[in-house]
């Protein structure tokens, strides 16, 4: 019999992507997914995979979740408010849902006897960095209610690691891209860029542009994660997951007008949003030397591969 897993938020962006990186490999995945952000589109090429069961609920609802939790060894944790900004409008539900609802998935893991929980925390918890790159060990300075809600989840990971003896590993995700982000309000800067270029209108620069990310494509993400579930030594980690390498917005625009062939089109600059980080970008050597983490898509190809597939659908 396979391994069972349980991934909430497994219906969103990178949610989708690990649960068909899981399903590749082996696992039965059990998806819990209250669809507020996510969609069932992610999924549907998953359907018929007899590997794939899906649940329709909340992480805070404390029966949904027992039952989810039936026979899996394993458990994910992806589901959150993800938006900055949202947080900053909605800071109770941001705490309720993100800190705890991970203190309810927590509880009921250790009820269920799941070997091994892994938490999708943010770069957001360091805030502005007093140095770069940024390592594990920097303090945390959460400037907007989702990185606070992000770093308790942390804090309750390491809590119940200690006090249940429950197998926590936390990663701390910097600026993930890739098929299926959204461009809306929940959607991630290089897919609102491209949304816009797609459509020949001027991307939204928040700032002067010369701050600067770390971006890594999901696929890479994924890998970490199923490093993290088949490995042996990252009990009580926190590990950082990016691509090591700092791009400004500007570049960053300069390549997705020449991708796309809109050389002609001039950014818009907007007042930055309140919250938001200046720069971050990730020392991922604890990752690389304990778990063997290795970025493998350079930006510049996970842009063009991402391009394509947009102006794919945008030409439809």
């Amino acid at each position: 019999m396979s391994k069972r897993i349980l991934v909430t938020g497994g219906a969103g962006f990178i949610g989708s992507h690990l649960v068909e990186g899981l399903i590749e490999q082996g696992f039965e995945v059990e998806v819990l997914d209250n669809l507020a952000t996510g969609q069932l589109d992610n999924l549907k090429h998953l359907w018929k995979n007899k590997k794939l069961h899906f649940t329709f609920g909340d992480i805070r609802n404390r029966e949904i979740v027992k039952t989810c939790l039936r026979d899996v060894e394993d458990v994910v944790h992806l589901a959150a408010v993800t938006s900055v900004k949202g947080s900053i409008d909605e800071p109770l539900a941001t705490h309720d849902i993100n800190a705890s609802g991970t203190l309810n998935l927590l509880r009921a893991s250790v009820d269920a006897r799941v070997r091994r929980f892994v938490f999708a925390s943010s770069c957001c918890v360091y805030g502005d960095p007093h140095q770069l790159p940024i390592s594990e060990d920097h303090p945390m300075n959460p400037l907007s209610p989702y990185a606070a809600s992000k770093l308790a989840g942390e804090g309750y990971c390491q809590a119940f690691a200690r006090s249940y003896g429950l197998d926590t590993t936390c990663l701390r995700l910097f600026n993930v891209y890739g098929p299926r982000q959204g461009g809306g309000e929940h959607g991630g800067v290089i897919s609102k860029f491209v949304e816009r270029l797609s459509e020949n209108l001027p991307p939204v620069i928040y700032g002067d542009g010369d701050q600067f990310r770390d971006f890594i494509h999901v696929r890479d993400v994924v890998e970490a994660f199923v490093t993290v579930l088949q490995g042996e030594r990252c009990a009580g980690e926190v590990y950082n997951i990016g691509s090591g390498k700092a791009t400004t917005v500007n570049e960053l625009i300069r390549q997705l007008l020449t991708l796309l062939g809109r050389e002609g089109i001039e950014p818009v600059h907007i007042p930055a949003v309140s919250g938001e980080i200046r720069s971050s970008l990730a020392d991922i050597r604890k990752a690389m030397q304990q778990i063997g983490f290795r970025p493998r898509l350079q930006l510049e190809e996970g842009l063009s591969l991402l391009v394509g597939r947009k102006v794919v659908y945008a030409d439809r």
